[in-house]
């Protein structure tokens, strides 16, 4: 499934995306995910100036924030997973 933002899209399964989008803490989830090739991978091809005016267009993150790339990448999985979550019907996201 697809999150799609302005500049590119990120792809993760139904199940990736729902372990990282619950209530609480989604750290640890999200980091799981980053150890995952096909999803690091994704990342890794990204435009770290694309990646930064993304995030940047959210207002959550001042411009010394959005500097470290790990804490980015990690946001990204978690704004993804969340969107796709979102979308996905409620009976589906059991």
């Amino acid at each position: 499934m697809k999150a799609h933002f302005q500049r590119f899209t990120i792809d993760l399964t139904k199940d990736q995306a729902l372990s990282a989008s619950h209530p609480g803490p989604c750290d640890a989830d999200v980091k799981a995910l980053l150890r995952i090739p096909r999803v690091r991978r994704q990342l890794e091809r990204l435009e770290t100036a694309d990646i930064r005016a993304e995030l940047k267009e959210y207002g959550a993150w001042t411009d010394e924030e959005l500097r470290d790339i790990a804490d980015n990448f990690q946001r990204l999985v978690w704004l993804a997973a969340c969107d796709i979550a979102e979308r996905l019907p409620r009976e589906a996201r059991k």
